[in-house]
């Protein structure tokens, strides 16, 4: 396809698609500048008819468009954002915040009258998870036709996050949602799909995730879930036996639980499935079928540990490491290189309390890397993975270059 002048000018690196909301989050005093008891967490404080003192709330755009889409930017990726908003007062303090951080990031932005924008509440206290208070708005009504799709020649690559909390995108077994991303296909993108962890007897958490999947996965190169997500969708059994443990869940997963998810996944049609877990790290799997941008890519097996850090806030972390694998993607990096970029720049997002403002410069993110920067441990026993010591992360027993490497 040839590009016109205005065109090409026009074209950018990604289309990050999806939810939008107004994130408020307030931010909770801790050691000496808290009154309560410190040792004890913010989490056991939040109780019936009790008040917190907490300082300013920091007021920003969240969701996966926000989120990812300015993440992407700061690591120096042409963007545009696609989502919906309504004429309320959220709604244009969206689009203003937006545009503040770049003029046109508001422009394909649709907004409805008489609807009601998306916020979400975070309380995120020291010491434990973090609790979402959400409404989701406008995002409920998007569909296909809130995306200009002829301004999106020359576009490289296509990103939609968070249909979980997007009533339209689930409500009718997943045929909207595939047909977004079937669409964004035929314009000769490639796509990326990530999910969201919906509340506990919403529609959405009893909605039938594994026909959803098998309908939007055929369409989806690069399948960006958090492990716990997966577990909620398509194992529902072990979820629940395991959501009842005070511990970390991911810490909890078995290896083997973890590659028969991601098998399960790629059997659906995804040419790639790559976990997020927390603070274990990022799991990658791909498909034979899949080379991405060269032969390194396919019928990869790879866990890649996270980067030790301060950490801050983890609101937003994920959303910030899909954007260091999709900048090392369209770079046109290797698997192993663009697992290192994607936990590193989740390990900078965690250092701040909201979720882009810690993001660096792509160089910035390099040079750290490059400087010899600590990875936390692995704490699980990985018998049959071999570690290699120049990448930094874990080839599987299925990885072709794990097996042959003499590291």
């Amino acid at each position: 396809m040839t590009l016109t002048g205005k065109e090409a000018e026009a074209a950018c690196d990604v289309m990050v698609c999806g939810h939008i909301s107004i994130d408020v989050i307030p931010r909770f005093r801790t050691g000496s500048d808290s009154s309560a008891d410190p040792h004890e967490s913010g989490a056991a404080r939040l109780t019936p008819g009790g008040l917190i003192e907490t300082d300013a709330a920091e007021f920003s755009t969240g969701g996966a468009v926000s989120n990812t889409g300015i993440a992407l930017h700061k690591l120096g990726a042409k963007v545009r954002l696609v989502g919906k908003v309504s004429d309320d007062f959220f709604g244009s303090l969206t689009l203003r915040l937006l545009s503040e951080i770049h003029p046109a990031f508001a422009e394909s932005i649709a907004q409805a009258a008489g609807e009601t924008s998306s916020y979400t509440i975070v309380v995120n206290p020291p010491g434990t998870d973090r609790i979402f208070l959400h409404c989701p708005g406008t995002n409920d009504t998007f569909a296909g036709q809130d995306i200009d799709w002829e301004r999106s020649a020359g576009t490289r690559h296509f990103h939609f996050g968070y249909p979980p909390l997007m009533k339209g995108m689930y409500a009718d077994g997943g045929e909207r949602l595939a047909g977004i991303l079937r669409a964004a296909r035929q314009q000769g993108m490639t796509v990326s799909l990530d999910m969201a962890m919906p509340g506990r007897g919403t529609a959405a958490y009893a909605a039938d995730w594994t026909g959803i999947l098998s309908r939007a996965l055929p369409f989806v190169d690069i399948f960006m879930p958090s492990l716990e997500e997966m577990l909620m969708m398509i194992g529902r059994e072990s979820y629940e036996h395991l959501a009842g443990g005070s511990d970390d869940l991911c810490e909890n997963v078995s290896t083997e639980t973890i590659r028969e998810l991601a098998e399960r996944l790629l059997a659906m049609g995804c040419g790639m499935v790559v976990l997020k877990l927390g603070a274990a790290g990022l799991y990658l799997r791909s498909s034979e079928r899949f080379c991405g941008i060269g032969e390194e890519w396919r019928s990869r097996e790879l866990w890649s540990p996270c980067f030790r850090t301060r950490v801050e806030g983890t609101t937003g972390a994920g959303d910030c490491t899909i954007a260091g694998f999709l900048k090392g993607f369209l770079l046109a990096l290797g698997p192993e290189e663009t697992m290192t970029a994607a936990v590193a720049v989740g390990a900078f997002s965690v250092e701040q309390l909201g979720a882009t403002g810690g993001i660096p410069s792509w160089e910035k993110v390099q040079a750290r890397i490059d400087s010899g920067w600590d990875r936390l441990p692995t704490k699980r026993q990985l018998p049959d993975w071999r570690w290699l010591e120049r990448a930094g992360v874990w080839a599987g027993p299925a990885d072709p270059i794990g097996a042959d490497s003499d590291e």
